[in-house]
């Protein structure tokens, strides 16, 4: 019979330690485990560390206990004489496994912080076997021990991807906002899914043919969080060869469909053959070809394209297969699909101008991405997060506090926090470019200044609106501050439809009338 030989003092420990292996970080289940498995040495996570650069104020301690527990059950497996019990040997697996993680973080940052100032990661990983050698310390080849269930290599490869998670997710999506958390959460999830034993366990190479769709206002991010989870996919490491089977930032290829032509699309996609036509004076490789089998393409803009095109992308989505323009051979899609949009798909669909089939191919995961005001109308205090991020990044940490400071109280003296932000991030960002230079940033449209909102008040002030009129002028006017029709339903709590009705109304009406 089996025997028990995991320490029973540090059982709970262990078995804590062991959930948490897998548990998504950015949920409040990773501090309950935390707080369970450090008792009275927790410490609340400081809210800027926990939402820009750091894992968890805890991750010393958690290393310190967890190695020593680790190291204990090492020992009494190692004593062990008997079959080992299967459950106690997957814990005592998850528990090593965080060890070694854990260990082995920085030495990853670093290899990734080279990678992007070099511009190229290369594939070569020379600390492979100090993990190789730390790996078989903890993982003896004895009769009474099971084998591991994932040799070192993998578990290697495992570990880099789950650090580049972590890497990207904390660069690409900035803030300390309840709602950056969940975008963080959810981004998490489209790398690794909600079961993340699960995923280690088989997912890791199917994930790729997963569809991720990504929702949300223009400037409000998408492309970043495509980022974050296309270069954090898993890339298989060779540990004869001690290197990786993919530089990772070369697997990421985004494409920008509003910026091509029709008559460039469809070659810029699929590729094609010599003489398939006019211009075509040799054989192109198009970008579905050149996304390797650990890469990803993002199609950004989706609903700019073609219904013939969006047919011939739904055919690559469900038998992954292409073809070249001018060719007759099929050939492999074998990275994953990803794609962008800040229209309303619902309304698209019913215009006829995106088939219904195609969306639900798209949407086996979505993401969705929240406007600026919806953010600093759940969190105020995000505005002087977001603010400081962007004044580090356009004048550097010695300047970062000052610039914040001044674009900040401008912002609250001239825009007010009530402000729409219809350009979302990216206006934010060139809010603060152009205090930084001028001491002043005109928005294209504030509300203040628009010879709607003028007149609305004007006619406000001498009673001469009817009622559909002062709607319709209303409406139209937050619209223009908007630019969107869904944000100016939502802010007005109208649907869609009604809101673009009184639009319409408004811009038939003659000017003055």
């Amino acid at each position: 019979m089996p025997g028990s030989f995991l320490p029973t003092a540090d059982r709970d420990v262990l078995e804590a330690i062991s959930r948490i292996t897998y548990c998504n970080p950015f949920l409040p289940e990773r501090y309950k485990l935390e707080r369970e498995i450090l008792g009275a040495d927790f410490r609340e996570p400081e809210v800027a560390a926990r939402g820009l650069r750091s894992f968890s104020t805890n991750l010393g301690r958690l290393h310190e206990v967890t190695q020593a527990v680790a190291e204990r059950a090492r020992q009494a497996f190692y004593q062990a004489r008997g079959k080992v019990d299967a459950t106690e040997f997957s814990i005592y697996q998850d528990v090593v496994h965080f060890a070694l993680f854990s260990s082995n973080r920085e030495p990853f940052l670093e290899f990734i912080r080279k990678a992007y100032t070099l511009g190229n990661a290369g594939r070569a990983c020379p600390f492979y076997k100090e993990f190789e050698a730390e790996h078989a310390r903890y993982f003896p080849l004895r009769p009474e021990m099971p084998e591991p269930a994932y040799g070192a290599p993998h578990i290697f490869a495992m570990f880099f991807q789950i650090r580049r998670a972590f890497y990207h997710i904390f660069e690409f999506i900035i803030g300390t906002s309840p709602a950056a958390t969940r975008l963080r959460a959810r981004i998490w999830q489209s790398i690794f899914t909600h079961d993340m034993a699960r995923y280690q366990r088989s997912l890791f190479n199917r994930i790729g043919d997963i569809v991720t769709f990504i929702t949300g206002p223009s400037g409000s991010g998408k492309e970043l969080v495509a980022r974050a989870i296309g270069l954090s996919r898993f890339i298989p490491f060779d540990g004869d060869r001690l290197e990786f089977e993919e530089d990772f930032l070369n697997s990421f290829i985004p494409v920008n469909l509003s910026a091509l032509t029709e008559t460039l699309l469809e070659s810029e996609l699929f590729g094609h053959r010599k003489g398939s036509f006019t211009g075509a004076l040799q054989d192109r490789k198009g970008y579905l070809e050149t996304c390797g089998q650990y890469g990803t393409i993002l199609l950004d803009e989706i609903t700019e394209t073609r219904p013939d095109i969006q047919v011939k992308l739904l055919r690559v989505l469900q038998t992954r297969q292409f073809q070249r323009l001018g060719d007759t051979r099929a050939l492999p899609f074998r990275g994953k699909f990803m794609a962008a949009s800040n229209c309303d798909l619902a309304e698209e669909m019913r215009e006829g101008r995106f088939r219904e089939d195609f969306y639900y191919r798209l949407c086996a995961d979505r993401v969705e991405t929240l406007a600026l005001r919806e953010i600093l109308h759940e969190d105020p205090e995000e505005l002087h997060h977001l603010v400081h991020f962007i004044a580090g990044r356009i004048a550097g940490s010695d300047e970062a506090d000052a610039l914040t400071d001044e674009a900040c109280q401008w912002i609250r003296g001239n825009l007010g926090l009530g402000y729409a932000w219809p350009g979302n991030f990216r206006e934010l960002e060139q809010c603060v470019r152009n205090v930084m230079v001028h001491s002043e940033y005109v928005p294209e449209n504030t509300q203040a200044d628009l010879p709607r909102a003028k007149l609305l008040a004007s006619a406000l002030g001498t009673g001469t609106l009817t009622a559909e009129k002062f709607l319709s002028e209303y409406i139209a006017s937050v619209y223009e501050t908007t630019g969107n029709y869904n944000e100016t339903a939502r802010l007005l709590e109208l649907d869609r439809r009604t809101v673009k009705k009184y639009v319409d109304l408004a811009a038939a009406r003659p000017e003055g009338e």
